[in-house]
């Protein structure tokens, strides 16, 4: 867009400024009016019109004007190496000059379809802390006039992180709904991440994180018919019939984690992730779960990623080998950090009820009804509370 600006007006200058105003432009009325069926083609409409005005502005002449409104030009901007609107608008937002918060959370709300509400949870902060954020980020580009522009092949490589990231929380809102405004499942959230990511790996096929993020994707898209009951019911994994699951996606996914470990190098976090799922997906029955595998893997993954979910996530595996007791000691040194998330208080309703404490679990379940916003969820939890003694 920069190039066609700049040999079209004769100024570099006039043609990163105009892109900037474009970005910021989409910043204010994308959330507002929607993600425009041609992304690309919009943008360079708008910097094009914002150009002119620049030129308007500058030039009051009127043979000027005349020569700034032969300049103008509808026509989209053509295709580059990314062949896809969306991803291309992912890239360009995740802006290394954002903190990686700021840019994921951007563009998230920008270009991943999720609402403020629906960010603010996948952070687990209030949905007012990430307004402000929001705003924050969107602030820094106008002050600072970051020259938002289509980043180059080269560039994908210091891009890519927030990238994953973005597609990852896009993939979970999908997996799981965190609204009860939504269905329980949004296949198509799921859909668009995988795509995106295919794209992407096709894009950095040496990339191992791309490949780990795909291979989770896949897997636990695999799994997705038999995640909700007749009844709309979630229904956990040790209850999935597995003869239910996508066999295609399933040796898709297993291939990709095959080929990581085939490669010698050090896994991330997403390539953990997604051999975490194969250990589970491989199992023909939740008995057979190699969970000593599977701690061993979450051992890995926490010196990476210390975060208090990723140690929510580990004691669950604990209590299948060292028992329910371990696993509540680790889960309660979690309180301070999680206090306001359904799962924690999920975790421990389950752990204390195969303690036999069914008044504690009763609370920790009334309390994680309380904050589920996925409906399916809410009515598991409320079943499993229900049967208590």
């Amino acid at each position: 867009m920069v190039a066609a600006l700049a040999k079209r007006f004769g100024s570099l200058d006039i043609a990163e400024d105009a892109a900037a105003e474009a970005f910021a432009t989409a910043v204010v009325r994308w959330p507002a009016d929607g993600v425009p069926p041609n992304p690309g083609a919009w943008l360079t409409t708008i910097a094009h019109r914002k150009a002119i005005d620049w030129v308007r502005r500058e030039n009051k002449r009127d043979g000027k004007q005349r020569e700034a409104q032969l300049f103008h030009n509808d026509d989209p901007e053509p295709d580059d190496a990314f062949g896809d609107d969306r991803l291309r608008l992912v890239f360009t937002c995740c802006h290394p000059a954002l903190s990686m918060e700021a840019r994921v959370a951007l563009t998230l709300r920008m270009a991943g379809g999720l609402t403020v509400g629906e960010i603010a949870r996948a952070f687990l902060v209030q949905e007012s802390t990430m307004g402000q954020r929001i705003t924050r980020a969107k602030t820094k580009i106008r002050a600072a006039r970051i020259p938002y522009r289509t980043p180059s092949l080269e560039d994908l490589p210091g891009r890519v992180s927030g990238v994953l990231a973005v597609l990852f929380l896009v993939f979970n809102e999908g997996y799981l709904s965190t609204s009860a405004e939504h269905d329980p499942i949004r296949p198509g959230l799921t859909a668009e991440a995988i795509r995106l990511t295919r794209l992407i790996h096709t894009l950095l096929p040496g990339d191992g994180e791309v490949a780990g993020l795909l291979a989770l994707m896949v897997l636990t898209e695999a799994r997705r018919t038999a995640r909700i009951s007749a009844s709309g019911e979630l229904v956990p994994l040790a209850e999935q019939d597995r003869g239910a699951w996508d066999a295609a996606l399933l040796a898709e996914g297993h291939r990709l984690v095959r080929e990581r470990l085939a490669a010698g190098v050090a896994p991330g976090r997403y390539q953990i992730l997604a051999a975490i799922n194969a250990v589970h997906t491989s199992a023909r029955h939740v008995r057979e779960t190699d969970w000593s595998q599977v701690v061993a893997l979450y051992d890995q993954l926490v010196r990476l990623d210390p975060s208090p979910v990723v140690a929510l996530n580990r004691a669950i595996a604990v209590a299948e080998v060292d028992g329910p007791e371990a696993a509540l000691a680790v889960v309660d040194r979690l309180e301070d950090k999680l206090a306001g998330y359904h799962a924690y208080h999920a975790t421990r309703a389950d752990l204390l009820r195969r303690l036999g404490s069914s008044q504690q679990s009763r609370a920790a379940y009334d309390k994680a009804i309380e904050l589920a916003g996925n409906l399916a969820e809410a009515a598991y939890l409320t079943r499993q509370r229900d049967r208590l003694a």
